[in-house]
């Protein structure tokens, strides 16, 4: 349950980020955001990981996720900047379907709940309709694809016995490393010119929507499933739009409502259906006899037998035992 509570602050917070990100990519680019907020992330979790020393595979497991992260969110921040926000809501909702279909073994429920929660989004921002598919949509399309394979992956990848901080801590300085280079010599140039606004907004994309986010996301998704989880995090454009409301005076329509009631009733449903699905897994799995109790058994039963040296004894014995 702190889980899925944490993972819906996650949302929150993401779906809060966007007039920040806008702002800031307005005056300074795409690159050169993405390259501060993980520079700041950075240097937020070093101190925090500096007497932690990965081993040779979770370094591995943090350096892969931190190139997949840095590809879902440069990405979504370019296919957002080229397409509308009805098709790169749409789009990026399709991330709920992925990852289930990635992770698979869940109920065809399941995957209609997702559905619902779709249709959902779809309603949410539907605004003046969908337009033709752009470069915009395909590289949503694409950072949604990436993104279920992120989450799939950070549930796999992380093993009980890797530190979250540390994969986390990687992760970003993979972040750092791939945008600090790629932003260039206009990094340092841009971020000296920034105002107190526009470092209010880094600091806030850093340090709440990259290392807090970052490292709730991980712990939880190592207590859930990556489909659950998927579907927790695909709540935020609901939060984007409640946000929007409360803080930004925007008005919601009827279709709007209708879709955050789908959207929340999809999340529920699948959170039931998946908690369902693992229980009785789990406990088909508790119930099953391991090979190696089986195996003992098996040695007892011939002791008993090879130790009795009357047949009729033994014969009764073994009736007994099938009755």
């Amino acid at each position: 349950m702190t889980g899925d509570l944490l993972l819906l602050a996650v949302a929150v917070i993401w779906g809060s980020s966007y007039l920040a990100a806008k702002t800031l990519t307005v005056a300074a680019g795409v690159l050169v955001v993405l390259a501060l907020r993980y520079l700041v992330s950075a240097a937020a979790l070093l101190p925090l990981a500096v007497t932690r020393r990965p081993g040779r595979r979770e370094l591995g497991a943090g350096v892969l996720l931190g190139c997949t992260q840095a590809s879902v969110l440069v990405l979504e921040t370019y296919g957002v900047s080229l397409t509308s926000a009805t098709n790169a809501g749409v789009l990026i909702s399709l991330t709920i379907l992925l990852t289930a279909l990635m992770q698979g073994g869940l109920p065809g429920r399941f995957l209609l709940a997702a559905a619902t929660a779709t249709a959902g989004v779809a309603l949410l921002v539907a605004g003046p309709g969908l337009r033709a598919p752009s470069a915009g949509d395909a590289l949503i399309l694409a950072a949604a694809v990436i993104r279920a394979a992120h989450v799939t992956l950070s549930g796999r990848l992380a093993r009980p016995g890797y530190d979250t901080l540390t994969l986390t801590t990687l992760q970003t300085v993979v972040g750092a490393v791939v945008f600090g280079v790629a932003a260039g010599p206009a990094l340092l140039p841009t971020a000296a010119g920034f105002g107190t606004a526009q470092w209010l907004g880094v600091l806030y994309l850093a340090l709440g929507c990259s290392v807090f986010a970052f490292l709730v996301q991980l712990w939880a998704i190592r207590r859930t499933s990556a489909a659950r989880a998927s579907l927790l995090l695909g709540t935020e454009p609901v939060w984007a739009v409640l946000i929007g409301v409360g803080i930004g005076g925007e008005h919601l329509t009827g279709t709007s409502v209708a879709g955050i009631g789908l959207v929340l009733a999809g999340v529920y449903w699948g959170q039931r259906v998946e908690r369902s699905a693992r229980a009785r897994t789990t406990a088909t799995m508790s119930a099953a006899p391991s090979p190696a109790d089986s195996a003992s058994a098996y040695s007892r039963a011939q002791t008993s037998s090879n130790g009795d040296a009357n047949p009729a004894r033994r014969a009764a014995s073994t009736t007994s035992r099938l009755l």
